[in-house]
């Protein structure tokens, strides 16, 4: 490693040791571009596609967690309700069904972003968030959801010396080399943070389940039935299809990376693609060599960051590290192959587990995070109160779209509540310059993330204005 005094690059544990290139060919050589998490869900319900038109006191447009869980409390609120969810391809098939399935208690990505953000109120989002995590829990218990709940917790490592001060050693929850090593086995780990509040799940069977229970509380639910234009006529939200149409007295937008709706929210998001792998399972001596017997989810510190868990058969998924935009905000299913990604993402696996040389991963896949300028969700409420948008979860979409769901419905109904009145849920983010200074700025602050990564997190004065401007951006 370089003198620190001198400013000048080095090389980051994954490069000083990187494994053999046979090692990771090896990893590479039988995978497959598929959804681990949608092959295993187990559930092949198919919803019909609309073809007539209705008309609905409340429409949902989106079948991820958002409109999912809008949708079943709208019904829990008022069982009288006729409410329609109208998803463009098939329940869970976008973020919803292909993320890490950590579901975490923070509103906020993490404390210091709240701090930065939301001083004044950081007490009240912390336990906001704390009760809703609580709530989730019990409410997936009550509805009978099979999502394989474990309330695990999870371990932010650091793997390099300059990482540790960032654990904060002082405060409770720190961990030295020695335990954070009894919790997982890997040679890059420094030290360690324990954080309770968080519950690993099947990403896919909570979206399937949620379908379920939506359908079994008498929400019309349509799949293959993606909506092209939304307009007012003569009083009613109208909503379109290819084939036909709904006529909404009120209206929630869960479209998140996709293109939105109202065009009025363009700028606030960006589609940023996240990549993973996921190995096959690990035998009995396999796992017992690196331990990991709290299953916690796992996440090291660098700007450029890697999480990882185990599945309910012990396989490791691996995924983060590169975030990658594409111009003009597109959403495309091409973007999903990325070899370099997941070459690098095998390379990184092997560095922290070298005892796992000769495993093999089955699955690679991506999907579209959307990224807001505040790294967590923003509120919309429009024309004249009846469409009500959250959008810019930033990857903390597993637990905040609970959240979000009963502010939208809190806000259409027009509630004065400790929610509504969130700063957080009041104010708008900065937007995203358009093209061609999105993917120029985007490309510029991912180079200079890197740069902090290989300069023992020192921020250039780019990183800098951006954290004073409140317009970052998260990997």
């Amino acid at each position: 490693m370089r003198n620190p005094l001198f400013g000048r690059p080095s090389d980051i544990v994954f490069e000083r040791d990187a494994p053999d290139a046979a090692v990771i060919a090896h990893s590479l050589e039988t995978t497959e571009h598929r959804v681990f998490w949608l092959d295993d869900v187990g559930d092949h319900t198919v919803y019909p596609t609309l073809d007539a038109w209705l008309d609905v006191d409340l429409a949902v447009v989106g079948g991820g967690y958002l409109g999912l869980w809008s949708a079943v409390k709208a019904k829990q609120r008022n069982p009288h309700l006729r409410v329609a969810l109208l998803e463009g391809q098939t329940i869970g098939w976008a973020a919803s069904g292909r993320n890490g399935g950590f579901c975490d208690a923070s509103l906020t990505h993490g404390e210091l972003n709240g701090a930065n953000r939301w001083p004044k109120e950081l007490e009240t989002l912390n336990r906001l968030g704390h009760e809703n995590l609580a709530a989730m829990e019990r409410e997936i218990a009550e509805l009978g959801i099979d999502c394989e709940w474990e309330h695990t917790g999870s371990i932010d490592v650091a793997v390099e010396e300059h990482q540790l001060a960032w654990l904060e050693p002082e405060n409770e929850g720190f961990l030295d080399q020695a335990s954070v090593q009894a919790e997982l086995h890997s040679p890059t780990y420094l030290g360690g943070r324990r954080y309770r509040d968080t519950a690993m799940v099947h990403p896919a069977k909570l979206a399937k389940e949620l379908a379920r229970v939506a359908a079994s509380l008498g929400v019309e639910v349509f799949e293959n039935s993606q909506v092209d234009e939304l307009y007012d006529e003569n009083g009613a939200i109208t909503l379109t299809t290819a084939r036909a149409g709904v006529r909404a007295g009120r209206v929630v937008l869960a479209t998140n990376a996709f293109p939105p709706l109202l065009k009025r929210y363009r700028l606030y998001t960006v589609p940023v693609y996240d990549y993973v792998l996921t190995t096959e399972p690990l035998s009995t001596d396999q796992l017992a060599s690196i331990g990991w017997q709290g299953r916690q989810g796992m996440a090291d510190l660098a700007n450029q960051f890697h999480y990882y868990r185990l599945t309910a058969d012990n396989r490791i998924l691996f995924g983060g590290y590169d975030a990658i935009y594409h111009f003009g905000r597109d959403v495309h299913v091409s973007y999903e192959e990325r070899d370099e990604t997941f070459h690098t993402l095998a390379s990184h696996f092997f560095t922290t587990f070298p005892q796992l040389e000769g495993l093999r991963f089955t699955h690679r896949w991506a999907g579209a995070i959307d990224t807001s300028s505040q790294f967590c969700a923003f509120y919309g409420l429009d024309l004249g109160g009846r469409v009500a948008t959250a959008a810019g979860f930033t990857g903390l979409g597993v637990g905040a779209t609970h959240f979000a769901a009963e502010v939208l419905l809190d806000r259409l109904a027009g509630l004065d509540t400790e929610r509504t009145q969130l700063e957080m849920v009041r104010r708008k983010p900065l937007p995203f310059p358009p093209e061609p200074f999105a993917a120029a700025g985007i490309a510029a602050t991912r180079w200079a993330m890197d740069r902090a990564d290989h300069n023992y997190g020192r921020r250039n004065l780019l990183l800098k204005t951006l954290d004073a401007l409140g317009l970052g951006f998260d990997s």
